[in-house]
């Protein structure tokens, strides 16, 4: 299967850059560009990408907003995106996340973490910046005020807990069947009820959710 990829980022050289990277990769197709956020919308909504590589900073429309618009849960086709950016700064990553990012990448990560990212969007998976997960992490360990996220839609199962718990640990279904002695198909099952409650469409927000409410394992942390 041939992944489509939209990018949007308002700076010419940094569109061409990613499209020379992404070219030579076999299974990846650029399918279009947009320099504001207005314009990747409208692009995305015309060409239906599989993947959007979304800078934060933009003419007209921001990466936060347009996150939110393309994966949010109000979205109304959703696209994976991953925010590709020079800023790591919270103000940044934790709104891009909770707007339902597939993944958060500096611009000097390199080629290689660029095509992982796009592949574990489309699997379901997501890619973090090391430098930016390691942060996330400690964020999350602090303490703090309660959380004034919006209360899930529907509360979760016990299971639920548990399987999110090993979802923000970065496992794989594969992996949870394995520890829960269940099938990988139930797993995918309880991700999916999992995001419909929290009103989050990947694993990200599963995740993000997971840390903060404390369901995460210690050893996660």
């Amino acid at each position: 299967m041939t992944i489509s990829v939209l990018l949007a980022d308002d700076q010419e050289m940094v569109r061409r850059g990613m499209r020379r990277i992404l070219e030579r990769q076999a299974g990846i197709e650029v399918v279009g560009e947009a320099a504001d956020g207005v314009a990747a919308l409208e692009a995305a909504r015309r060409l239906r990408p599989d993947v959007a590589l979304v800078d934060i900073r933009m003419p007209r429309m921001d990466g936060l907003e347009l996150t939110r618009l393309l994966a949010g849960p109000t979205a109304e086709v959703p696209v994976k995106v991953v925010v590709v950016t020079t800023f790591d700064l919270d103000e940044y990553v934790y709104p891009a996340l909770r707007n339902g990012a597939s993944g958060f990448l500096l611009k000097r990560s390199g080629p290689a973490l660029l095509v992982e990212a796009i592949r574990a969007a489309v699997a379901g998976d997501s890619l973090i910046s090391p430098s930016i997960t390691v942060r996330l992490l400690k964020h999350v360990t602090r303490p703090k005020p309660a959380p004034t996220r919006p209360a899930p839609i529907e509360a979760l199962t016990e299971r639920e807990v548990e399987i999110a718990g090993h979802v923000a640990e970065g496992k794989t279904n594969a992996d949870i069947a394995s520890d829960l002695f269940i099938s990988p198909g139930t797993v995918k099952t309880h991700v999916a009820a999992i995001g419909r409650k929290l009103g989050v469409r990947n694993r990200v927000g599963i995740a993000v959710h997971a840390w903060e409410m404390g369901y995460a394992p210690t050893g996660s942390r």
